[in-house]
């Protein structure tokens, strides 16, 4: 099973999703993030695969809004 995810920041999103999906019995659980804030993580978590790794920095652009504006976006960009 992989698990796809745009961000990964503190990890307790993806901590409680693959604590979920371990009762399905999976073979194996990966984890491929778009991009990766390292700087914020709180919890632990293994990442499989990282498209980019990010400073903690707010981004928008690919689906990625702030208040719902700039998901369309077909570039990431990082607000001030």
């Amino acid at each position: 099973m992989i698990i796809v995810e745009d961000i990964a920041d503190t990890g307790k999103t993806l901590h409680y999703l693959v604590q979920q999906l371990r009762y399905m019995n999976p073979k194996t659980i990966q984890i491929c993030v778009f991009l990766d804030k390292p700087s914020k993580r709180t919890i632990p978590v293994k990442i499989d695969y990282i498209g980019h790794t990010i400073e903690d920095l707010f981004v928008v652009g690919y689906g990625m809004d702030f208040e719902e504006k700039f998901r369309n976006l077909p570039y990431i960009a990082m607000l001030d």
